[in-house]
């Protein structure tokens, strides 16, 4: 059997996507509408294909999705799910003062607490990026994992100036996210979007590569408004087949991280 676990993580910025870039998107309805079709169609259809063939994920949603929207966010929840930080408006961090940085933190950590009825410990990044300060606000709010990082195919704690933290980092990377093959703009000349075949292939054999070494964890990061789309749709569904005829194993950041913790910083005291 191979020894990786896979992390089906979904990032549901909505409208956010576009917004928190510019804020004139809110006077561009048709820009706009691709982050609603992540809620109205995107969405639903990943909760029911989890739900189809029993397989975990885990989820990052921006404070403010959450406030616009907490009937399509409650499907989440109703469903299971965990709900994780990915800040409050989606802004990328170098463009946030330190003031501005942890009342992003602060803002998102009290509505997902409010909203679920438990206080988030995971975090991912806008465009997964950190700035100096962000590890020790992640230290500050007691968070348990971060999946941000694409240093490394294996979960690891994670560092801030040279010192260990708590933390425990789960690296991903730009070629395990739909966004790049997917995420299209009129904005952008010479943009293409990849064919399905194409995804499909670059993500199995990723895992039989990593299937193949100890102790990894692939994660795949994806985004309702960009994987929602009926040919997408069918390119995660065959790669959660494609792991399972292999005998690999689903889990969430949630439980490889109650798993491994304890042992990792029992390993460093």
């Amino acid at each position: 059997m191979p020894d990786i676990n896979v992390v089906l993580t979904f990032d549901v910025d909505a409208e956010l996507l576009w917004l928190a870039r510019d804020p004139g998107s809110a006077d561009r309805p048709v820009w706009l509408s691709q982050g609603a079709y992540g809620l109205t169609e995107g969405l639903p259809r990943i909760l029911r294909l989890l739900s189809d063939v029993g397989v975990p994920a885990s989820f990052f949603v921006p404070g403010q999705v959450i406030e616009a929207h907490p009937r399509e966010i409650s499907t989440v929840v109703d469903a299971g799910f965990r709900i994780q930080h990915h800040s409050y408006s989606h802004t990328w961090p170098e463009q946030l003062t330190e003031e501005q940085e942890l009342e992003e933190m602060d803002r998102a950590f009290t509505v997902i607490r409010d909203f679920t009825g438990h206080r988030p410990t995971g975090y991912r990044s806008p465009a997964a990026e950190f700035t100096a300060r962000t590890v020790d606000l992640l230290e500050r709010y007691d968070f348990e994992f971060s999946s941000n990082m694409f240093d490394r195919d294996s979960p690891y704690l994670l560092e801030t100036a040279g010192r260990r933290t708590s933390i425990v980092e789960f690296p991903f990377a730009w070629s395990l996210d739909d966004a790049p093959f997917w995420l299209y703009s009129n904005r952008l000349p010479g943009r293409s979007m990849a064919a399905p075949s194409t995804v499909l292939e670059t993500w199995c054999l990723e895992f039989d590569g990593l299937s193949r070494e100890a102790d990894r964890c692939m994660v795949l990061a994806m985004h309702p408004q960009v994987i929602g789309r009926p040919a997408r749709m069918s390119v995660l569904e065959r790669f959660v087949h494609h792991v399972l005829a292999a005998g690999g194993h689903f889990t969430t950041l949630e439980e490889q991280c109650a798993a491994l913790r304890p042992g990792m910083l029992a390993a460093v005291t």
